[in-house]
């Protein structure tokens, strides 16, 4: 398990409680240690020279305290954790928030413990993952007075005409969907085989077959006759292929040997093998092969190795929801309910670090212009 963040004594007694369960649980699963993360100190030194005093911006100071519990793997994943962490970074450095944040076991078995710890001394908790949805509607109900969002979960009660699990719940969707058009687009534009893959990391709970429907339909929207092949490296409930880099490597490396040249992968944290793959084959072949990345621009956050085969990202802006519903809870204007990021709010998109697809881009850009207006509608399922 993973921990960070200090906990500010907003509630002192509970806070108390609190930080020395929190100091139990790193004991328990050997953390290091905690990490402060406060708003910074907008006071300035009596002998500074005035004239610095007033070049030097103001930091801002919010009351606002957040807790954030990841998902399994925590952050260091390059894709979906950090990506949550850069929200809250964000919103620590423009509105000044404090913030703890801790991860799961392996098996994600205490989450509702974090949860609760998390609530006992925050104004709002984030859960990163749809895993979170049940144990925040529990926890939820036992701390009224604290506000819950769930990462890629609705967080609706659909049986009884989709209103939220409570007032003080909300969720944070995406249209993963059409990012991974644009990307699949790009990728049958790139090819030079007419062999692409996609590389998922769970099948059988329906969220990753999200990502390889779109990126199906934006490939054979610009060729009607490629071919793809989707491999997915564990089946529902093993989440293990979110975290198996390994896996990843070995699935890809299969793939580029067989004639694929571009490889899409939402597998989270196992996508850096893929990345790997790309490189060995690269290398050892003498064709350049080509790996694109989720949810982070992942040209930006994977080893100088290995960014010159990284394509492009799909952009699924994890990090901006998170900053976006905790300057919500910030200005008093959190409200109960889904969100969805799509297209239309820059939710999700593409990147074009490395300058690889700039050849592209009007081309893209005329697809995405197409799904905002209607006259595309993605398919959700392959």
């Amino acid at each position: 398990m993973q921990l960070s963040g200090g906990i500010p004594m907003k509630k002192p007694l509970r806070a108390l409680m609190v930080l020395a369960a929190l100091v139990l649980f790193a004991s328990a699963c050997g953390s290091d240690g905690t990490e402060t993360v406060e708003a910074a100190d907008s006071t300035t030194d009596s002998t500074t020279d005035s004239s610095a005093d007033e070049a030097a911006p103001v930091a801002p100071v919010s009351d606002t305290v957040v807790g954030m519990v990841y998902d399994i793997g925590g952050r260091g994943d390059q894709s979906f954790n950090d990506s949550a962490y850069a929200g809250l970074e964000r919103a620590n450095a423009e509105i000044g928030t404090s913030f703890s944040d801790a991860a799961p076991n392996d098996d994600g078995s205490n989450r509702p413990e974090l949860l609760q710890l998390q609530a006992e001394n925050s104004d709002i908790v984030i859960g990163v993952g749809f895993l979170f949805a049940d144990s925040v509607k529990e926890v939820a109900a036992n701390n009224p007075d604290t506000n819950f969002a769930v990462v890629d979960d609705a967080m609706l009660d659909f049986d009884n005409g989709a209103v939220p699990w409570g007032d003080n719940i909300a969720g944070l969707t995406f249209a993963e969907e059409q990012g991974s058009y644009l990307v699949g687009a790009a990728a049958a534009l790139k090819t030079e085989t007419n062999q692409i893959g996609f590389i998922g990391g769970v099948s059988g709970f329906g969220l990753i077959e999200k990502f390889e429907a779109g990126f199906n339909a934006g490939a054979r929207a610009v060729n009607p006759d490629i071919e793809i092949l989707p491999v997915y490296l564990t089946a529902f409930p093993d989440f293990d292929g979110f975290t198996a880099p390994d896996q990843a490597r070995e699935v890809a490396l299969a793939m580029y040997e067989d004639g694929i040249d571009i490889i899409y992968h939402a597998a989270g944290g196992s996508g850096g093998g893929m990345f790997e793959a790309a490189k060995q084959h690269s290398e050892s072949s003498g064709s350049k092969v080509w790996g694109i990345g989720v949810d982070s621009d992942q040209y930006n956050t994977v080893d100088a190795s290995v960014q010159e085969y990284v394509l492009t990202s799909m952009l699924k802006r994890v990090d901006s929801s998170v900053f976006e519903i905790i300057k919500s809870q910030n200005t008093g204007s959190f409200a109960a309910g889904n969100v969805v990021y799509d297209l239309s709010v820059d939710g999700v998109g593409y990147s074009t670090s490395g300058g690889y697809v700039d050849d592209i881009v009007d081309k893209l850009e005329d697809f995405k212009n197409q799904i905002i207006a209607g006259d595309i509608v993605v398919p959700t399922t392959p």
